[in-house]
């Protein structure tokens, strides 16, 4: 279980010229929406832009825990063992069709997004009450929201964690994704979008969506060992 937690974070933190990318316009947006008593004053800055992360995040962490407990109560239905090797070679294999996604290789796997377009649409506007954003507890929140924006490799994610089996080990699995695409995003607010020229680099993208595809293809021949 551990590995899987480790493989989470490093994807997340690889995931991260796709997430500027994606979301860069968002935090951007939200940076320059902000008070200019707030953006004037730099420990307030960073305090709301960290708000906005940890409240995406936290939403990971629920979506998670959600898909954990599908997967084990898919687990305990049938025969145990077989079962969750499945999940185990499902998690890999999709692990690699994300690494393909970030290189630009497998882009029909944005349809993934699609999935998603209901729920944003009922969360949109309680998205758009939350404005303007002037407490950290609404930072919070808003965050929250963001965090179930429609996004191919957040939802590729999602689709592996029920390997996990457990809605705890979802959540955790779910939540330190997160966390390794944290440091970029809250770079990105903080410096309002100027790392968005990196995302133009085909070269940074085909690498770590390289390193992705890796990683999915050791889970794969290592999987019996987890």
């Amino acid at each position: 279980m551990t590995s899987s937690y480790l493989l989470a974070f490093v994807v997340g933190v690889l995931s991260a010229l796709h997430c500027v990318g994606m979301c860069g316009g968002v935090v951007g947006a939200l940076s320059y929406s902000l008070p200019e008593r707030i953006r004037g004053d730099w420990s307030r800055f960073a305090a709301f832009a960290l708000a906005y992360n940890l409240g995406r995040v936290l939403s990971y962490a629920v979506a998670g825990a959600l898909f954990g407990t599908l997967g084990g109560v898919v687990i305990e239905a049938g025969s145990r063992f077989w079962l969750q090797d499945l999940l185990r070679w499902l998690a890999a294999a999709i692990m690699v069709g994300i690494g393909l996604y970030i290189s630009g290789w497998f882009p029909r796997f944005s349809r993934l997004e699609r999935i998603g377009e209901p729920l944003w649409r009922w969360l949109q506007p309680i998205g758009r009450r939350l404005l303007p954003v002037t407490t950290l507890l609404r930072a919070l929140i808003y965050g929250a929201v963001w965090g179930w924006l429609p996004c191919g490799l957040v939802y590729s994610m999602l689709l592996s964690t029920p390997a996990q089996g457990e809605s705890l080990a979802g959540a955790v699995f779910m939540a330190l994704f997160g966390a390794g695409t944290l440091p970029v995003m809250l770079g990105t607010g903080l410096f309002a979008g100027r790392l968005y020229r990196f995302t133009g680099d085909r070269r940074l993208r085909i690498v770590s969506g390289l390193a992705v595809v890796a990683l999915g293809l050791f889970t794969l021949a290592f999987q019996g060992y987890n």
